[in-house]
């Protein structure tokens, strides 16, 4: 398959939060002009829930994996009538199903919890570990309010290394959105004077560095994109959280280390995919 028609994958399980990343992932296809591919996978047989029993009219003791692909690929043809919608049922477990659906994925997509108590926690580490080792972007679909990829908005970047920021300005120029790009810093304490002629050197220093890295990651980014630097003081997980609720997407990176299977999500992706009230992309950064 020609890697311009690689397919948006969702991970789906018949819960509400899976539901509304089909709605969010149809929208993003839509725009990419890309086919949306539903796949569930699980050991489990049976389905025990309330979204896709309402959705099919039956009782959640009666719903099956099929019965969940078909209701998720029902609710992407009524967001987006003309999406080509593929589904596939996998009698797996769903991180070792995802990350393999991330090789062969042009974005990949989840939505945050699963059906309550342990199945909802498990679903929790799901995300997470597949964040950290996916191939592809991967979208965490979070937040409470309408998470729908709208024309125009705002792209948050969390400026480390150079993919991010590549994958907010393509994000920006499908949208028609503008990009927030923040570099976070802090001094360290060992730093800090109580003299007062020397108070705020020290920072001066660290918050002239994290601007010039900003303005390094920015350089050769498209200029028809409409671009917003911050430099701002703190923990970057706190600082681009906080960022988040002025957002319509907050993309930020995970590296892959030597002698580590696949991508290792830092305290920054983990802290945000945590506490984020926007959708979150995670996107790996590849050494050399």
């Amino acid at each position: 398959m020609n890697a311009m028609d690689l397919p948006i994958v969702v991970g789906v399980d018949g819960s509400e939060p899976s539901l509304r990343a089909v709605d969010w992932a149809a929208d993003e296809a839509a725009l990419r002009g890309l086919p949306l591919r539903l796949v569930y996978a699980s050991l489990w047989e049976r389905y025990e829930g309330d979204a896709v029993a309402h959705e099919l009219g039956r009782p959640s003791e009666q719903v099956r994996a099929e019965d969940i692909v078909t209701a998720a690929a029902r609710r992407a043809h009524r967001r987006r009538a003309d999406l080509k919608v593929l589904t596939d049922s996998l009698p797996e477990e769903p991180e070792y199903a995802l990350l393999r659906e991330s090789r062969s994925a042009a974005l990949l997509v989840t939505g945050t919890r699963g059906r309550g108590g342990m199945a909802e926690a498990l679903l929790g580490s799901v995300s997470l570990t597949v964040a950290g080792h996916a191939h592809c972007p991967m979208v965490v679909v979070r937040g409470g309010h309408d998470d729908a990829v709208r024309p125009g908005g705002r792209i948050v970047v969390g400026v480390g290394e150079g993919a991010p920021v590549r994958f907010a300005f393509e994000e920006a120029r499908l949208r028609g959105a503008s990009v927030e790009a923040v570099r976070a810093w802090r001094s360290p304490a060992r730093e800090t004077t109580d003299h007062p002629l020397l108070a705020g050197e020290p920072a001066r220093l660290h918050e002239q560095e994290a601007a010039q890295a900003l303005d390094k990651a920015l350089r050769g980014m498209p200029a028809d994109v409409e671009v917003r630097r911050r430099v701002v003081e703190g923990h970057a997980r706190t600082v681009l959280a906080d960022a988040s609720r002025a957002a319509d997407l907050l993309i930020v990176g995970a590296r892959r280390r030597p002698r580590h299977f696949g991508l290792q999500l830092g305290r920054v992706a983990h802290g945000v995919l945590h506490h984020s009230v926007c959708p979150v992309a995670v996107v790996p950064e590849r050494d050399g």
